[in-house]
């Protein structure tokens, strides 16, 4: 989804240049105005030791562009241009976010709470690594980006999240399947043939789609396998000191994940990656309370795990199936919009007094409530699950690009600071043979050598689009809402299913 351009803060909120977001166009426009170096953005910004990391490793993504460029030439079709375009699809948070709550309204709890493990994991994790290091994505041109998702480009590139997903997924998935003995052996390998298929469609596609480098697919995929270990290893484990612990161990939880949330990395440019995180601690926390309530009341099977959504296929049959299915995605949309629309709207009061007292927690991308009166009504405000609105307008853009879109050039900020510190790279293996001056960059250029690459600065960053002005009381209002999406998946739906005639029926004892 792409985001909408930075809007003006609504009337009476605090004048032009003293926001944050207005101070950081500000700052990046003196700095293109001075001349000074692409690299110099990330010193400001970035400690010593994070700074000291991105150095060590910007040469490596510099180094592959080319490699690149050479594969996705040698390889590319129009018919592998929507067939990866699309297939990246299958690697999204959205995708997964769609999945999740069949499988547990299917009977499949443990497969549910597996993945819930793997994707939160995989999301929040590559999303501090991202913000930590603030590494770019290879670069556009001579790269052309081959994707259906305009929020994508706006995120760092190391690690690959859909890497990491769909590695963790893949590695989980076989490890199931081998250790069953539920599956005939055809089904069984043939299962497994669809994880080889999905994992190298995803991770090759990246590379082939041009969004991201070796070593940030290497990472992420080394990464995914790390977390399918864990959850294999301790997975079952953690639901059973969740499920039969005391209530203190639930809390221990939620005060993990919401220090992890609180102390997740400033990124250097406005990424999304925090928001993304936020909403899969989000869900970690909703689908974590709801399993310790709905396994230990009456409308749960303790059997084969505990928790388990009553179902059967075939006693309830595909109409009932899909019924089901309808109901709930129902119920997630209703609760998304109406809580949503309550929380912006009730919110901002609060944070203005919790401000008051110093309690506040500011991150430099977001408005603090004291500088805006109301949150208009945002679109495109969400990279995890979008409205029923946006899901049409998905659909829609699938039929008319044919499952990809092109482009080429920088599309983020982070896009624009790369390509120029590139293209002086370059220029200064130009000129190895001459000493390096010790002034500025600028500095002892003639006069129309230093108003071209002003020129050129300006128009790189002309088109690069910014993601939309973001408000303070988002982060609470996206934690809450999608904690509320797990607890409807794996208790309210269940729940609403038994009562409207569309479950077995047979636990109303």
């Amino acid at each position: 989804m792409m985001h909408d351009a930075p809007a003006a803060p609504p009337a009476g909120s605090t004048p032009a240049l003293q926001t944050p977001i207005d101070l950081e166009n500000a700052a990046e426009k003196k700095i293109l105005d001075a001349g000074m170096r692409p690299v110099d953005h990330y010193v400001a910004r970035l400690s010593r030791w994070r700074y000291a990391f991105r150095q060590a490793l910007i040469p490596v993504v510099r180094y592959e562009t080319p490699y690149l460029a050479r594969l996705q030439a040698r390889f590319r079709t129009p018919t592998l241009d929507s067939y990866f375009a699309f297939t990246a699809n299958l690697g999204t948070h959205t995708f997964f976010m769609v999945m999740l709550p069949v499988l547990f309204w299917c009977g499949y709890t443990r497969l549910g709470r597996a993945m819930v493990h793997l994707l939160a994991l995989g999301v929040i994790i590559s999303g501090i690594i991202k913000d930590l290091l603030c590494l770019p994505r290879p670069l556009s041109p001579p790269l052309q980006r081959i994707t259906m998702s305009g929020s994508a480009a706006l995120e760092y590139g190391f690690p690959s999240t859909h890497s990491t997903n769909a590695i963790s997924v893949v590695v989980y998935a076989l490890y199931e399947l081998r250790t069953t003995n539920e599956l005939s052996w055809g089904v069984s390998t043939g299962l497994q043939a669809l994880c080889w298929t999905y994992g190298t469609s995803i991770v090759f596609g990246r590379l082939y789609c041009g969004m991201h480098g070796f070593l940030d697919v290497v990472v992420g995929s080394a990464l995914g396998a790390l977390i399918a270990v864990v959850q294999i290893l301790a997975g079952d484990a953690f639901d059973t000191w969740i499920h039969d612990g005391p209530i203190l161990n639930i809390l221990l939880l939620l005060t993990v994940i919401l220090a992890v949330v609180r102390t997740h990395p400033e990124p250097a440019d406005d990424c999304p990656c925090f928001d993304d995180s936020v909403c899969f601690a989000g869900v970690l926390i909703g689908v974590s309370l709801a399993f310790r309530h709905y396994a230990n009341g009456p409308y749960s099977l303790p059997h084969p795990y505990p928790g388990t959504t009553p179902y059967s296929f075939a006693s309830l049959g595909w109409p009932t199936t899909l019924a089901r299915v309808a109901l709930g995605v129902l119920l997630i949309f209703a609760w998304r919009a109406t809580a949503k629309s309550l929380l912006l709207r009730t919110l901002p009061p609060l944070f203005r007094v919790i401000e008051l007292g110093g309690a506040d927690l500011p991150r430099r991308f977001f408005l603090k409530a004291s500088q805006y009166d109301s949150v208009p009504k945002l679109r495109h405000d969400d990279n995890v699950l979008p409205s029923a609105a946006e899901v049409a307008q998905l659909v829609g853009d699938v039929r008319r690009r044919r499952g990809r879109a092109v482009s080429v050039g920088p599309q983020s900020v982070a896009d624009a600071y790369e390509a120029l510190a590139y293209r002086q790279e370059q220029r200064r293996k130009s000129l190895s043979a001459e000493p390096e001056s010790p002034r500025g960059p600028t500095e002892g250029l003639g006069e129309n050598e230093e108003e071209r690459e002003r020129a050129e600065r300006r128009e790189i960053f002309r088109g690069v689009e910014k993601p939309r002005v973001r408000y303070d009381v988002e982060v609470v209002t996206k934690l809450i809402v999608y904690a509320g999406i797990g607890w409807l998946a794996v208790e309210v739906s269940p729940v609403v299913f038994e009562l409207s005639g569309l479950g077995l029926g047979s636990l109303h004892l």
